[in-house]
């Protein structure tokens, strides 16, 4: 009988696997994403955005609104905002009987203001009117006042100005800064606390236990190129403005523990000396928990060598004695806290994909979302141990009829001996033994990794590949963020370098297992990724396709026109001079051009400050003039990241017929606007 049952249950397994279709660039398009996750302070709800795409007149946009679910899972998850312009960073009232949210609503001219509405649902009503865009917000403990952050407005003169196109602009010198206002939630009564030209305001306030003050983080101007950012503590009654970081470089997210005898926040200690303008540009370095004695005014970094990982987004558990954040550690993402008693990190959860946790007002359940190898970002809670996760959504029931392909953590040996590790996307229905076509996809930053989460989305939309037949294969190398400091800074002048052979020596290990058909081999990659692919085409000849996307081409140029100059400066010994530019130019793709054999698709944002457009335009004139076969596209008004639909969905259907047509020799031979 317990044959019988086995082999029944074997056979339904199978049968239930045949229902089931390959995924397509649709479904990827189609996924809801869910977008932060609060707990009530009774830890009975947990209100969170859900993200997706709709129809607008004749095009497609993409529209946030707030959804509710009860912890016990008693009922199941409903929408409860409806704003048409969409409505994002949904709190809880302290009291727990109200909740809050950011929407524009009104005409095409409103401005993002916060909104309340009763827990039970009901018409929303508008609390702040703030001539420009609320940014941030937080409640004060007794639920009386709101801190909010806003950017100043223009001036009458100049709007004006304006709508006339008298409208030049100084290049580094016309900025506009943000600052925090508190708002009294019974009159609507909105004082500003603070102003100025000083420092621009960062991210959401946190209010001490007693509603007198608040701690924010500030940078010292809104340039991205500058890493100057300070963390201060505002006093309400008398709006007096003090800093009380001490670090040079970047120090922000401040929180403040509900005993009120701590700030927590997160800094990454800078050393170097200062630009000629008094900016500091960016280091190659894990950013620390930092903690603020109120009464002492002294601040302990609570680095050890047993914990260099990033300390995250901190938050404070309702005891006082512990910050809790999530990082990532190795291919996954996972919940670690802080003791201040006994100065330990110790690890909450083994092997998950957390994006972010919220903590009931008495500390016995926390909310969190994460994500898995087969299902997109859903809700979930738990007790403080992590050791007993129960998901409260299913957001996207439609993807229990595709079909996906399952994932490996792989590790393997480079050339130089080092331990490097990576996510491996078999195809469906792998079968051990058989060689596969193989997708090579360097991720970005370069202070990214790739985890082991779900592989349906991304640039290249992974589980789409893998049921066409294709392994896909996401590398860790050297310079990713989730392997400790040493990792993080081993690509410091040498971008190019070990990373490229940390990819190739895995590129060498997936053939040796049988995996990798050595003759079907493609690399892509967007933005650092995009460097990675064009530095690797001019460096082998062993894939027959690439795509390079937002790549970084020439590391010369790059420097001069991109808005983040100071990433590049710790990676490259400093600016470009007599010392430092044979290492810019050796570690350009360009400066090999002459080497490069793969047919390689471009593909830009038209509107990429991260990115130029000029490093694509090299990349393709290099290779045009040469006679090879290339590809540039442009997308009309997109930045450094994708935010139209049909552009996203064109660059993965345009990378997938560009790749097959090269490494398979059939298949999509289109390269033009999908029909």
């Amino acid at each position: 009988m317990r044959k019988l049952l086995v082999l029944l249950t074997l056979v339904a397994t199978a049968a239930s696997a045949q229902t089931k279709r390959a995924a397509t660039f649709d479904d990827v398009m189609n996924i809801k994403a869910i977008q932060g996750a609060t707990i009530s302070p009774d830890g009975k709800w947990v209100i969170y955005g859900v993200r997706q795409w709709v129809d607008e007149q004749d095009k497609k946009e993409a529209r946030t609104n707030v959804w509710k679910v009860a912890t016990d899972g008693g009922a199941p998850a409903r929408q409860i905002t409806f704003g048409e312009k969409g409505d994002s960073q949904a709190q809880f009232s302290p009291d727990g009987k109200f909740i809050s949210f950011i929407s524009a609503r009104g005409n095409a001219e409103a401005k993002a203001q916060i909104y309340m509405m009763s827990l039970e649902g009901g018409e929303a009503w508008k609390l702040t009117d703030a001539k420009e865009n609320v940014s941030a917000y937080s409640w004060a403990p007794d639920g009386k006042q709101i801190a909010f952050i806003a950017t100043d407005a223009r001036g009458a003169d100049e709007e004006a100005n304006i709508k006339k196109r008298d409208d030049e602009r100084v290049f580094e010198g016309d900025f506009r800064y943000q600052h925090a206002w508190v708002i009294d939630v019974d009159t609507k009564q909105a004082t500003r606390i603070t102003e100025g030209t000083t420092w621009t305001v960062q991210g959401a306030p946190s209010w001490s236990p007693d509603g007198k003050q608040f701690v924010f983080g500030a940078a010292a101007t809104p340039m991205l190129r500058d890493n100057r950012r300070d963390v201060y503590l505002a006093d309400v009654a008398s709006k007096k403005v003090e800093k009380i970081s001490t670090n040079w470089g970047s120090d922000g997210t401040p929180r403040w523990s509900q005993d009120g005898a701590t700030i927590a926040w997160v800094g990454e200690p800078n050393t170097t000396n200062p630009m000629p303008d008094g900016t500091a540009h960016g280091v190659v370095m894990q950013q620390r928990l930092m903690l603020y004695d109120v009464k002492a005014k002294t601040i302990k970094d609570t680095l050890t060598p047993a914990f260099d990982s990033d300390a995250g987004n901190p938050i404070w558990t309702n005891e006082g004695k512990r910050v809790m954040f999530v990082t990532g550690k190795r291919a996954y993402h996972e919940a670690f806290a802080y003791d201040l008693t006994s100065g330990a990190y110790t690890q909450l959860s083994q092997k998950r994909t957390i994006n972010g946790t919220s903590i009931s007002k008495d500390g016995r359940t926390i909310a969190l979302t994460m994500d898995a190898p087969d299902s997109a970002t859903e809700i979930y809670v738990t007790d403080p141990s992590f050791a007993n996760l129960k998901r409260l959504t299913n957001t996207n029931p439609q993807l229990a009829e595709v079909q996906q392909g399952e994932t490996e953590v792989i590790t393997w040996k480079s050339s130089d001996g080092v331990e490097i590790e990576g996510v491996l996307l078999k195809p469906v229905g792998f079968e051990s033994g058989k060689r596969y076509p193989t997708l090579v996809v360097a991720h970005g930053g370069p202070a990214g990794a790739y985890v082991n989460g779900s592989r349906l989305g991304g640039v290249e939309g992974g589980q789409v590949w893998a049921g066409k037949g294709w392994a896909v294969f996401y590398p860790n190398p050297r310079g990713s963020s989730n392997y400790g400091q040493k990792t993080l800074a081993a690509n410091v002048n040498d971008w190019g370098g070990g990373d490229f052979k940390d990819i190739m020596t895995g590129v060498d290990a997936l053939v040796a297992r049988g995996v990798a058909d050595p003759d079907r081999l493609a690399h892509i990659g967007w933005s650092y990724g995009g460097y990675m692919t064009a530095w690797t085409i001019t460096q082998t000849t062993r894939y027959k396709a690439a795509m390079v996307g937002a790549g970084l081409t020439n590391m010369w140029s790059m420097y001069g026109t991109n808005d983040i100059p100071s990433v590049l400066i710790p990676y490259f010994g400093g600016i470009p001079n007599t010392k430092t530019l044979p290492l810019y130019l050796d570690r350009s793709a360009m400066t090999h051009i002459d080497k490069v054999t793969t047919p390689t698709l471009i593909l830009h944002g038209a509107n990429d400050e991260r990115v130029p457009t000029g490093q694509a335009y090299e990349l393709y004139r290099g290779l045009k003039d040469r006679g090879k076969a290339t590809e540039l596209v442009f997308y009309p008004r997109e930045g450094h990241g994708f935010t139209e639909y049909y552009h996203q969905k064109d660059r993965m259907q345009r990378i997938y017929d560009w790749v097959t047509k090269y490494t398979l020799g059939t298949g999509g031979n289109r390269t033009t606007s999908q029909q």
